[in-house]
């Protein structure tokens, strides 16, 4: 697969014009997922001129294949496991548990740091566009929805630039809609839709939230 973006902000900038339709709404909330998905987030965000926020999930990865997602935790004792790959792996509940463990510190450790640029938005009865940088598994984007149905959101909508196929298959299933930019056959990484994949860090994190309170309202 070759590139489609040159980077999370251009690939931010082309899903935001499929959701104009909600700019200016009092009812409508951006909610990004870290790291990767804020750069994509702030862009439909700026766009819409609505609320950019946090939803933290972290990804159990397999060890060893640390990109390949076996499951998935979120805020609330929230745990989805991806049974395939528990299966074909054949990866035991001790290892599932010591790696939730571990992340569990992590979406901790991210919950104290962004919680100061990232203020708590309100999600009952909100229209919520859910951005990350891409689909593979989706296990993270799983725990975020049961999360956003935990939380009676009004409508939830997956917006991502990249998925792959199973991936945009399942969730057109879950959520009340998805859009996808591209979802190649030959889907083998998110990473492979980017020119310029780089991690995103901490600090970029809390930088676009605080710019998106005056950039993105």
């Amino acid at each position: 697969m070759y590139a489609l973006f040159q980077n999370r902000e251009d690939a931010g900038r082309q899903l935001a014009e499929k959701f104009v339709r909600y700019a200016n709404r009092k009812d409508v909330v951006v909610l990004a997922l870290p790291r990767g998905g804020v750069p994509v987030g702030y862009e439909v965000a700026r766009k819409l001129h609505a609320p950019l926020a946090l939803i933290i999930v972290r990804k159990l990865g397999v060890p060893g294949q640390d990109e390949l997602a076996m499951g998935a935790i979120a805020p609330g004792d929230i745990q989805v496991i991806n049974a395939e790959v528990v299966q074909k792996l054949q990866i035991s509940d001790e290892t599932i548990q010591a790696v939730a463990a571990a992340e569990k510190k992590e979406l901790i450790r991210q919950e104290q740091l962004y919680h100061d640029h990232s203020p708590p938005v309100g999600i009952q009865g909100q229209k919520i566009i859910l951005v990350d940088d891409g689909i593979a598994t989706g296990s993270t984007m799983q725990a975020a929805v049961r999360v956003l149905k935990q939380q009676q959101s009004d409508r939830v909508m997956i917006a991502v630039p990249v998925a792959s196929p199973e991936a945009y298959d399942l969730f057109f299933r879950l959520v009340d809609e998805i859009v996808v930019l591209a979802a190649p056959s030959f889907f083998q990484s998110v990473g492979q839709a980017y020119e310029d994949f780089s991690p995103t860090t901490d600090a970029e994190v809390n930088h676009l939230l605080d710019s998106a309170r005056t950039a993105c309202t």
